[in-house]
């Protein structure tokens, strides 16, 4: 490969990195919203995973199943994670295709 091939590369390189970290950052600003059954726990993510705020109602407090609450705010949670690596892996996807990069 001449170097002007190899320029021509490198700044392609940079150029879809370059997409790709704004790609990121949008994602990251975004706000994911995971739901428990019947809305009873909620759940809402930043892209970049940080949980923003958990909402849970009255009705899934029950003081005769503890474990109940547990099992909402775990379906919740892995519900806004799972919009999360759904969104990314679409987003993201077109500047991987056809790559196997594992985790992306």
């Amino acid at each position: 490969m001449n170097g002007m091939n190899m320029g021509k590369l490198m700044k392609q390189a940079q150029d879809m990195q370059r997409k790709m970290s704004a790609q990121q950052a949008e994602i990251d600003q975004q706000e994911f919203t995971g739901k428990a059954p019947d809305d009873l726990v909620v759940a809402t993510f930043t892209g970049d995973r940080k949980m923003k705020d958990l909402q849970i109602k009255k009705e899934a407090l029950d003081p005769d199943d503890p474990d109940m609450i547990s099992d909402l705010t775990i379906a919740a949670v892995n519900d806004a994670l799972e919009q999360i690596d759904e969104t990314t892996k679409n987003k993201m996807g077109q500047f991987t295709q056809g790559m196997n990069i594992p985790g992306l």
